[in-house]
């Protein structure tokens, strides 16, 4: 396709609209990758390849000769209560996608070299002050079992002889959207402080790194299995807010309790009280450098 340099990568990516997919797309094509979209609907550029996951329904074509797959595409989890039914979605739109896309790949004549398959450090559950590299086992509770499942449906692709990497990614903080502006509106207010009991370890990654790391494993060959996509000093949260709150120039004194958080949002308050202190042991030993390991300089710069 037009701008891919001789010998650059041909990528394709699911959940290229999100957050991460879309800044993924954008450093790709700034290194004169070949980038193709996997979109729902009709693809409306010859750089789009049609799939439904609901349906089973994927173009193989489209991802014939490809060097890398990077699979990013799922319901989000912060996006209401767990209902039954939602509960569901996150597990299907994860499940389902993943096993259809690694059967599809397996069955390529011309393969990629290696899948990026999204996963997340709720893999560990709540863990309290536990250090979680790659080797910890499962913990319990619905993120732990959409994650175990998730990563499960990839095994198609590695029996194939496809690399498989599992990206257990954990809080991405951006100015651009997801969690971060969320984490800064009630500090903004003056009404914000640490959740919970504030002793809770939130396994963080700047979008920067979490972008620079998937294209960093894309060439570590070495890598496969699961890696913990997290800076390497997570923080309790009460460290978080004071970062937070020092970024923004605002107190951090009010805290939200965790009874309120139960009382709102039901089993999802998970997302905000279970304590994971996921460390990248794999990432450091491949050789990648983090542009932001310690938190309190990467807000103050990206919040200013």
């Amino acid at each position: 396709m037009s701008g891919r340099a001789a010998g650059a990568p041909r990528v394709a990516v699911t959940g290229a609209s999100g957050l991460i997919g879309g800044a993924l797309c954008a450093a790709l094509r700034a290194e004169a990758c070949e980038v193709r979209r996997l979109v729902r609907g009709a693809p409306a550029s010859a750089g789009e390849v049609e799939w439904d996951p609901a349906a089973g329904r994927i173009d193989p074509d489209g991802l014939e000769g490809l060097d890398a797959v990077v699979h990013l595409a799922g319901e989000n989890i912060a996006g209401g209560r767990w209902t039954p039914e939602r509960r569901e979605r996150i597990l299907r739109s994860r499940v389902d996608g993943t096993a259809l896309l690694a059967r599809t790949l397996a069955a390529l004549r011309r393969p990629p070299r290696v899948l990026l398959s999204g996963s997340a450090v709720g893999y560990y559950g709540d863990r309290g002050d536990e250090p979680l590299d790659e080797t910890a086992p499962p913990g319990a509770g619905f993120l732990a079992e959409v994650c175990r499942a998730w990563e499960g449906a990839a095994e198609p692709a590695r029996a194939a002889g496809i690399r498989v990497v599992h990206l257990r990614t954990g809080v991405v903080l951006s100015r651009r959207g997801g969690a971060l502006p969320r984490m800064a509106a009630p500090f903004r207010r003056f009404v914000g402080g640490p959740i919970g009991g504030g002793r809770q370890w939130v396994s963080w990654i700047a979008l920067d790194d979490e972008v620079g790391a998937i294209r960093h494993l894309m060439q570590a060959e070495d890598v496969a299995g699961p890696v913990n996509l997290v800076a390497p000093r997570p923080v309790p949260n009460a460290e978080l807010a004071w970062a937070l709150g020092r970024a923004l120039h605002r107190p951090a004194v009010v805290p939200t309790p965790a009874a309120a958080l139960r009382l709102l949002f039901g089993e999802m308050a998970a997302v905000l009280l279970d304590s994971t202190r996921a460390v990248p042991r794999a990432l450091e030993r491949s050789g990648y450098v983090f542009r932001h390991p310690e938190l309190e300089p990467f807000l103050a710069a990206e919040l200013r």
